[in-house]
């Protein structure tokens, strides 16, 4: 495993992490979640990436119980507030209730005394961003979170929220946007601010929720028990790749995986490690051998000839920032 620190901060995390969005607590049974997540130790990786409304808050516990027993100061852990967690008004969003009591039950959850990174799951236009970034201060005053980070954010909202973080003297070191071969809307504004104000990437679905692993054939069904097959929801997040353009040129990246030695889901990962913006890419999984499949793109390093080839096959389904300039977009739109 190799490690970045994330952002310019002082903080260290694996360039690998593990998430459980979509899986633990629904997709799979609780053992295979903990086998998992110890292939991931195993391998390596410190840094794991979960959120309170993941499969309704399960997710959090699943990771908990998982984790509990190994050296807290050896894990990096990141979790996220933002989305329902209950039927109530304020069981949701960004404001100062709700952060503070979700942040207590995050830590109950994960059997924690703190997380190294607390982020903000989306933007909450409903909140007064000062109140927001108020309440964030106070979890990291009370030894609740080491450092606080955002995802899904716009770069202007990054740079707000960045400029309060500094007033009150609370290191905001993260963005955790979703960026792969397949969609770079990061890359035209997110990116460059990131690098500016010293804010680090942990990017998720690099491998396109699955897509980048070249499973899905064009013209063929989805295999059974993939991702585009699941019914709790996962189908939702796949669809839109599920296009024969897409499934066509993903195949044409089989011989660039060979001549790199690596399998297709390695080349996708192995691809967001190249910016140097990102500090870690989120891998999941279903089974612990996907685990030890992906670490495996860990400290590898893509000749620029190859990435040049996999920018003009890719080019042209690829989804970039609407705002990038005509002659840089791509010829075709998905």
């Amino acid at each position: 495993m190799e490690f970045r620190h994330l952002g310019r901060s002082g903080l260290i995390i694996s360039e690998i992490a593990y998430g459980n969005w979509l899986t633990h607590g629904s997709q799979v049974e609780e053992d295979t979640a903990a086998a998992c997540i110890r292939a991931a130790l195993d391998a390596g990786i410190t840094t794991f990436d979960t959120a309170d409304v993941y499969a309704e808050t399960r997710a959090e516990s699943v990771l908990g119980r998982a984790l509990k027993g190994e050296r807290r100061e050896g894990l990096e852990i990141l979790t996220k507030v933002f989305w329902p967690t209950g039927p109530g008004r304020n069981d949701r969003g960004l404001g100062r209730k709700h952060v503070m009591e979700s942040i207590d039950g995050s830590l109950r959850r994960l059997q924690t005394d703190y997380v190294d990174v607390y982020q903000a799951h989306r933007y909450d236009p409903s909140t007064p961003l000062e109140e927001t970034m108020e309440a964030f201060a106070d979890v990291v005053r009370s030894g609740k979170a080491l450092y606080i980070g955002v995802s899904e954010w716009t770069a202007e909202q990054i740079r707000a929220g960045h400029a309060l973080a500094r007033e009150l003297r609370v290191p905001f070191v993260s963005s955790q946007p979703q960026y792969s071969a397949l969609w770079r809307v990061i890359e035209g504004e997110v990116v460059p601010t990131c690098e500016e104000l010293g804010i680090g990437q942990v990017v998720w679905s690099p491998i396109a929720q699955g897509v980048l692993t070249g499973k899905y054939k064009p013209g063929a069904e989805p295999p059974a028990g993939s991702r585009a097959t699941d019914e709790k929801g996962g189908a939702n997040f796949v669809a839109r790749w599920l296009r024969p353009e897409v499934l066509e040129r993903v195949q044409l990246l089989e011989p660039l995986a060979a001549e790199a030695g690596l399998s297709l889901a390695q080349l996708a990962v192995a691809w967001v490690l190249q910016n140097p913006n990102v500090s870690a890419a989120i891998i999941g999984a279903s089974r612990p051998e996907q685990v030890t499949e992906n670490v495996k793109a860990a400290g590898v390093k893509l000749e620029p000839a190859l990435l040049a080839r996999m920018d003009e096959i890719l080019s042209p389904v690829a989804e970039f920032d609407p705002a990038r300039t005509a002659e840089n977009a791509p010829k075709t739109r998905p």
